[in-house]
């Protein structure tokens, strides 16, 4: 079974990630045995659903789903209802209640928009916590329409030893940007990257975990956005630039020319 396992996630990673559901699902049709396996590696675009008795939005992931329920950060109830859920501790609770209002000011300073949430629950030696971000754009300017998302989410473990705690983290991006004008066409960039870091802070009243939390994910956010806009746009101008030249080849046999005449020139000042 590990082995059918791995093929199925070796096989997701070569698929189009811009049809990652849909990819998914028939990954699952096939090998239905592999679902739990498959929905807890597989990372997804972020889905969203409101809290009625909150009135506030929330995400949806394997973190906060028992069963086909789902609980809400904000309330802390499962819709649909379910009377025994798995729930944070009472300590715990508060940190999470304290993470989800951190985390709405940094979505907001960041982000300018969207939605996030955050999900924590115990471990032997500490906690973990599931930070969740998603940015919704669509922007249809005359001649220029464009539609984009992100969704972050990040996986942190917790290992407290009193004075100071070990923090695990596990980044994803998803990213997907779609325009479509007569100039261009039709052009789609999708897809996701993953990264790990590990740190050791100090926990005391001046440096809680969620500030310690929140230095981590700050940074590693900020890496990761220079990462894809180096690697998707970077490297996709490069090979576009490759394939089609702006200038023709009569007209850069041109300028070589003439820059070499006037290097030629200078030297024999």
């Amino acid at each position: 079974m590990a082995e059918q396992l791995d093929c199925a996630l070796d096989l997701m990673r070569r698929l189009p990630p811009a049809n990652i559901e849909d990819n998914l699902a028939g990954l699952l049709d096939v090998v239905p045995n592999l679902m739990e396996d498959l929905l807890s590696a597989v990372d997804q675009p972020l889905k969203i659903c409101h809290d009625a008795s909150a009135k506030r939005d929330y995400l949806l992931c394997d973190y906060n789903r028992d069963g086909d329920s789902y609980r809400s950060p904000w309330s802390n109830k499962y819709d649909p209802p379910m009377a025994d859920g798995q729930v944070p501790s009472k300590e715990l609770r508060q940190v999470e209640t304290q993470a989800n209002e951190v985390f709405d000011i940094y979505r907001d300073l960041y982000f300018e928009g969207g939605v996030s949430s955050v999900y924590c629950w115990d471990l032997e030696h500490g906690f973990a916590a599931c930070i969740l971000i998603k940015k919704s754009q669509d922007h249809s300017k005359k001649g220029q329409p464009m539609k984009g998302t992100w969704d972050s989410i990040h996986v942190v473990e917790v290992t407290d030893n009193k004075r100071n705690a070990h923090y695990k983290l596990t980044s994803t991006v998803m990213l997907t940007i779609e325009t479509e004008t007569d100039g261009t066409g039709a052009v789609r960039l999708a897809g996701s990257l993953t990264r790990q870091d590990e740190k050791d802070f100090p926990v005391n009243e001046q440096n809680p975990h969620i500030t310690n939390i929140g230095k981590m994910i700050e940074e590693m956010e900020n890496k990761l956005r220079t990462t894809i806009d180096i690697i998707y746009f970077g490297k996709t101008k490069e090979v576009f630039s490759t394939l089609r030249s702006m200038i023709g080849s009569v007209e850069m046999t041109k300028r070589a020319n003439l820059s070499n005449a006037i290097a030629t020139h200078l030297s024999h000042k």
